[in-house]
């Protein structure tokens, strides 16, 4: 029989130390350009890969018939994904940044809020998450 272990966390501090920070937002989007192909997005993204000095370990891009895309980058420090739906004007997008060897919580935020700015979002929804 398989039984599942895990470590007691015994307070906030001892957790941070080893969670991160995951934030999941849906987004309205007035620019219906920047979501119905995601070459546009791709670029932008890499930009703020690197300029975050993030480690991306792979990725996968799909435009779907009609407009519209979907995109999931694996990073060391863990994920960013987008979804969009131009015929709604709408997409949604998460970021998680793993604080396993350094605190990323900063990094998570100004990412979040340069996509926000690439798309000149309103927020529709957003849930943060500390992990």
């Amino acid at each position: 029989m398989n039984t599942l272990h895990s470590l007691p966390v015994t307070n906030a501090a001892a957790r941070s130390a080893v969670s991160g920070l995951h934030i999941v937002a849906n987004l309205s989007v007035p620019h219906v350009v920047k979501l119905v192909d995601y070459h546009f997005f791709k670029d932008f993204i890499e930009t703020q890969i690197r300029d975050f000095q993030l480690t991306k370990v792979g990725e996968a891009y799909h435009n779907f018939p009609g407009g519209g895309y979907t995109g999931v980058i694996c990073l060391t420090e863990s994920h960013l994904s987008i979804h969009t739906w131009p015929e709604q004007q709408y997409a949604t997008f998460d970021v998680f940044l793993s604080n396993y060897l350094k605190d990323n919580r900063a990094t998570t935020h100004g990412l979040y809020e340069a996509v926000r700015n690439y798309f000149q979002a309103d927020i529709l929804f957003e849930q943060i998450i500390n992990r």
